[in-house]
């Protein structure tokens, strides 16, 4: 299995979010991806840099205006007043029911609420870079399986899949996830699946695929009347216009157990089974596990592994993208037992 890292990925390293309605330690941060390559590296993985870059897929997965902001927001920050270098900028002021968001506002916040979902997804120096990175690592990944690699992994942050067409949120800039799946389509897969198995709902890539019949969207996660992000996720979401029917939610309660969770895994492997995919994206979060600070879930390495071998039997070349996942220490080894579990089926 071919293993990409993101070298730019300690950029993003800003200090606090806000949680819960206090400002806390940022719980997405450059040691999440240190714990991978630390486990990759003691099971003797070759981890390399990205081969290829993204820019074609996210033109096709992300609006213009919003790349543009995004690449330019750090710049911009500075802009207003030098000393903002040792400050974070969050949204205050969200487009909600009945506001425009057609245009662009000129003030800074204001823009920053224009392309942001939450004010829990704070910006750094090094963000656009980090974000980058990110992507070319998952179009890399796409890549491979074109060439002919039966799977591949994507070891890198800040985590992608809550990022929609025009805008960031839950740590995430740019869909890694959706880069992988349109990468794959520009390279000539006529149909692509993407599961999600994060314990937060991939409200980003649903949205991006959700009028699309080529790319389905499968997830399982957190119930969204109780988990973030909250409006989106429900089990009547199943695709709209040409993708009606290629959108599956399988929301669960918080606290669901293994049994539970891997009676879910099957319904969902069925439906990508069904729907004949030439490949499949796998947004990998892993704060399903018993330990994780902002999941609900229990599940426990042994059942990663079973995870693994479960998507190993659906016999598609794979892309595996890293989500979330919280509890560093043991983000590693559950993601080496994901790969393992893969590997070994």
């Amino acid at each position: 299995m071919r293993i990409f890292n993101n070298p730019d990925q300690s950029g993003h390293n800003p200090r606090d979010e806000f949680y819960r309605g206090q400002r806390v330690p940022c719980f997405e941060n450059p040691t999440r991806a240190d714990h991978v390559l630390q486990a990759l590296a003691a099971a003797g993985a070759a981890v390399e840099a990205p081969t290829h870059d993204s820019a074609a897929a996210l033109a096709q997965v992300h609006a213009p205006r919003y790349l543009a902001f995004l690449q330019d927001a750090w710049r911009q920050w500075l802009a207003l007043d030098a000393a903002n270098a040792n400050l974070q900028p969050f949204p205050s002021v969200w487009p909600v029911r009945t506001l425009r968001s057609d245009v662009e506002p000129g003030n800074f916040i204001a823009r920053l609420g224009l392309y942001s979902m939450d004010n829990g997804t704070p910006l750094a120096a090094g963000t656009w870079a980090a974000a980058k990175g990110g992507a070319d690592a998952a179009a890399s990944a796409a890549h491979a399986l074109l060439a002919g690699e039966r799977a591949a992994f994507c070891a890198t942050r800040p985590p992608g899949h809550h990022a929609g067409p025009d805008f960031m949120g839950g740590y995430c800039f740019l869909n890694n996830a959706a880069v992988a799946a349109q990468a794959l389509r520009l390279g000539g897969a006529q149909r692509v699946a993407v599961l999600d198995v994060d314990y937060h709902h991939g409200n980003g890539t649903q949205a991006i695929f959700y009028d699309r019949a080529d790319v389905l969207f499968v997830s399982l996660h957190g119930d969204p009347l109780t988990e973030y992000p909250f409006y989106l996720g429900h089990a009547d979401e199943t695709g709209a216009g040409e993708g009606a029917g290629f959108n599956l939610n399988l929301p669960l309660p918080a606290g669901t157990g293994a049994a539970a969770w891997l009676d879910a895994l099957e319904v969902a492997c069925q439906c990508v089974a069904a729907h004949r995919a030439d490949a499949l994206v796998v947004s990998l979060g892993l704060d399903t596990f018993g330990g994780d600070p902002i999941g609900g879930f229990g599940l426990q390495q042994g059942e990663f592994a079973r995870l693994g071998a479960r998507l190993r039997r659906l016999g598609l070349p794979t892309a595996f993208v890293l989500e979330g996942g919280y509890a560093s220490a043991e983000l590693g080894h559950n993601a080496c037992h994901v790969l393992e579990g893969f590997e070994a089926a």
